[in-house]
């Protein structure tokens, strides 16, 4: 628990994202509290093939703008996100590393696909088209560990960095172990977060398969819904001792409290709420704070008919029968899959920071299955003290982050 003198306070001194929504936080947060949707009609290669033919992509992404042609060269489009979003952060935050710290820095993010942009383009390059090569650097690009790779090169972290692809719960599982390096003293500084860019023509032809996806916008919670929409983007924050932020004089955006991961163990596919429920009431038991101290929950809220349900019967179980407003972003900035957690950990920011909760966008109609408070359409200024902010992925993998004003 937090409150164990042997464990350290953790904060977050900087954030950065491109998703959607905006190219950066300070957009993010704008298209938040207005209910912006990003979702929209989707440019590709055999678009006609394709049943499903909307998406949240990063729109009008100019990487000249941002990376040399030898970097290009290097860089998924999911790389470039991660790349772009953490340069944001560590300015924000002012981040410089004694030599010593170097050495215990680190990274861990969270991606479901890796380089999804680069397995499409080599396997349409070599089936599609006949081609006898790939680009040589193919490898590099789409292993999942690359953006972790290029982050701590870029950064000069040279401790623990690594990569956990837990679908969509990953990038909740590598910001709650970046939480729990630094609250242990094993690093005093962690670059943590997510990316993921899976629009391409095999990314959706893949999801599709799964009957999950919506020919026409995400609705969480609503009567309405069916399905899911797929975004792309990254979300990148650092994490840092309370001590040392305070010491520098380091902006403090929120504090990181608790954390909690649990396995449905159940169906590959089918949430349990009973994981959902052991995550967030895990969460709250690590930071120490009883359920009645929170003020707002960020959903996963995925928009199909199992998760909202199954999710809505955790909360009900976590908080009774009048829980905290709970919102689906989702709805706004699609589904990020491995990042989502990540960049929906921006709205969580924007309710403690700024006292507005991003609404549930698209919302019609309730069901009475899920009966929560899903802050329809419209945002919400309310005081937050503490939230919690859900991922859940397929294989029945549960994460939730407790965070508390700063």
């Amino acid at each position: 628990m937090t409150g164990n003198p042997a464990f350290r306070r953790v904060v977050i001194t900087g954030a950065g994202s491109v998703n959607p929504l905006a190219s950066d936080v300070p957009g993010t947060f704008a298209a938040l509290s207005e209910g912006r949707v990003a979702i929209g009609a989707l440019d590709l290669p055999d678009l006609d093939r394709l049943s499903i033919r909307i998406g949240a992509p990063v729109r009008s992404w100019q990487p000249d703008a941002y990376f040399t042609r030898q970097e290009q060269a290097l860089y998924d489009r999911a790389v470039q996100f991660a790349v772009v979003a953490a340069r944001q952060a560590v300015t924000q935050s002012a981040l410089v590393l004694g030599s010593d710290e170097g050495f215990r820095a680190g990274v861990v993010l969270g991606t479901g696909g890796g380089g999804s942009t680069t397995t499409d383009e080599a396997y349409r390059a070599v089936y599609a088209e006949g081609r006898s090569r790939v680009h040589p650097f193919t490898v590099p690009r789409l292993m999942p560990n690359a953006a972790a790779a290029h982050l701590a090169m870029n950064h000069g972290l040279r401790g623990p960095s690594f990569t956990v692809s837990t679908a969509c719960a990953s990038s909740n599982h590598a910001m709650g172990l970046a939480f729990q390096m630094v609250r242990s003293g094993a690093a005093p500084v962690m670059l943590t977060g997510g990316a993921e860019a899976t629009l391409s023509f095999g990314g959706i032809k893949a999801w599709e398969g799964l009957r999950v996806l919506s020919p026409d916008g995400c609705r969480p919670f609503c009567a309405s819904r069916n399905g899911l929409v797929q975004g792309e983007g990254a979300a990148i924050f650092v994490f840092e001792e309370r001590d040392r932020a305070v010491g520098r004089g380091a902006p403090i955006l929120a504090e990181v409290v608790g954390f909690a991961m649990t396995s449905d163990a159940a169906d590959i596919v089918l949430p349990d709420p009973e994981g959902a429920r052991r995550a967030m009431a895990g969460a709250l038991v690590d930071a120490g704070l009883p359920p009645d101290t929170v003020g707002y929950v960020n959903a996963h809220g995925t928009g199909t008919t199992a998760n909202d349900r199954s999710e809505s019967l955790a909360i009900r179980a976590v908080f009774g029968p009048n829980p905290p407003p709970v919102s689906a972003t989702k709805s706004m900035h699609g589904h990020l899959l491995g990042a989502a957690g990540a960049v929906e950990l921006l709205a969580v920011l924007l309710a403690l920071g700024e006292g507005v909760i991003a609404p549930t966008a698209g919302w019609r109609a309730p069901d009475p299955e899920c009966g929560l408070d899903v802050v329809p359409n419209v945002a919400r200024r309310v005081g937050v003290e503490v939230a919690l902010s859900n991922a859940f992925g397929f294989g029945g993998m549960n994460a939730c982050l407790a965070l508390r004003k700063a």
